[in-house]
């Protein structure tokens, strides 16, 4: 997702991992992307790693690739433990950075590698303004609706809440099993609810970066949904905090889905099932909304074994465009930095990740710098999904998440 500048700059600040290149075996821990042994992320850094060493004869690269399921906590076991990898890729950075165990991006990336990041991705990867973790893969969500159950119930793609809503009620009416598809299950609850309260012209946080839960457009927003999806029987016949994001995604798949959230995987998913879908910003109260989520998996280095030098060479690498690309077109995921994004966009082979390429410039990320997050995350996934039940209140909800957030983000 870089372009290949061909610069690694001896950094200032360095002179205590001054290392011979000879001594070196460096140490990654990464996520993996694929769904099978056949597509698994392992083949891409062995290739990649394998051209690299090449190149390098005195380093060696030592990559193990765990499942999502597994690879966070695989990571803080190794660093409670002591024996902290030399670079992870995971999907938090925000804990190690606020304890001071990672390099600042500027110890590592060269110049114009640094400054190649799409901008919204290298702000969410800074904690107290300092960037510590590097995006590595990135996605926003667009709105899916099967073309065939349209085309025969007469309907047009919705720009706005009220003509979801009337889209859903036609489908219902036409045997749709699943007219919206709202996934607030404890997979990624907290997904489908930030995209909806950006529909609705609220975020999880303020402008300055102050958890706003509980603001007003948020309850509204989950008001409506209560009332006007879930209330109304235009959410399925599974209860939304039944729903996880995976099962939405089959059953839209298999064609009992009119619309719903989706990410660029999802195309895949739909096409080898033969399925006939368009995709289009999500609607918004009054017309389509001005933002969209977007999100984004982290890299980060260690300090705990040195090696900033060898380290920072091999990201520069990492980040070059032929490899940043690779990895994008394989999973069907978004390149992290601008000069790749430009390749995507003008490449005809790449049109159709170019929705999803024209929401990530105005795409807000999870909170992901504050340590607080990821246990807000978790609450939201536990509770959110009270919020739309029949004798559930948006408000009560909101209003105790909010009391947690603001406790757990001055605690922190």
């Amino acid at each position: 997702m870089v372009s290949a500048l061909g610069m690694t700059m001896t950094l200032a600040g360095c002179g205590g991992d001054s290392v011979s290149p000879s001594d070196v075996t460096l140490k990654l821990v990464a996520a993996d992307y694929g769904d099978s042994k056949a597509n698994s992320s392992q083949k891409y850094w062995d290739e990649l790693t394998k051209e690299y060493e090449s190149d390098h004869p005195g380093v060696k690269v030592d990559v193990s690739v765990y499942s999502w399921t597994d690879v966070d906590r695989k990571v803080k076991e190794m660093v409670d433990a002591g024996n902290a990898p030399d670079m992870a890729q995971i999907g938090a950075y925000a804990d190690y950075a606020a304890k001071g165990q990672l390099y600042r991006v500027d110890e590592l990336l060269s110049i114009p590698v640094q400054a190649n990041f799409v901008s919204q991705l290298s702000d969410a990867g800074q904690t107290n303004n300092t960037q510590y973790g590097m995006p590595f893969a990135s996605s926003t969500r667009l709105l899916f609706y099967n073309k065939t159950l349209f085309s025969q119930a007469g309907l047009t793609p919705p720009e706005s809440w009220n003509g979801l809503a009337a889209a859903a009620k036609v489908l219902k009416s036409e045997g749709v099993t699943f007219p919206y598809a709202l996934p607030l299950g404890p997979e990624e609850a907290q997904a489908e609810t930030m995209q909806w309260l950006l529909s609705g012209g609220g975020a999880y946080t303020d402008d300055v970066g102050t958890y706003s839960i509980d603001s007003e457009q948020n309850i509204k927003t989950f008001t409506w949904l209560k009332d006007e999806l879930v209330g109304k029987g235009l959410t399925g016949p599974v209860a939304p905090a039944k729903l996880n994001r995976a099962d939405a995604f089959a059953a839209f798949a298999r064609g009992e889905v009119g619309m719903l959230n989706g990410h660029p995987s999802l195309m895949q998913a739909a096409a080898k099932k033969g399925v006939q879908f368009g995709m289009v910003p999500m609607p918004g109260v009054n017309g389509r909304a001005k933002a969209t989520m977007g999100v984004a998996d982290w890299m980060m280095a260690f300090k705990k074994n040195g090696h900033a030098e060898q380290i920072g060479d091999f990201l520069d690498f990492v980040y070059d465009d032929k490899n940043v690309l690779a990895f994008s077109h394989h999973y069907d995921l978004l390149p992290v930095t601008t000069s790749a994004s430009e390749a995507m966009a003008a490449d005809e082979d790449d049109q159709d990740l170019a929705p999803f390429l024209d929401q990530l410039p105005a795409s807000v990320l999870y909170p992901v710098g504050k340590t607080s997050w990821a246990g807000i995350s978790a609450d939201i996934k536990k509770q959110i999904a009270k919020a739309v039940t029949p004798a559930g209140s948006p408000t009560g909800i909101f209003s105790s998440l909010q009391l947690t957030a603001t406790a757990a983000d001055s605690a922190s």
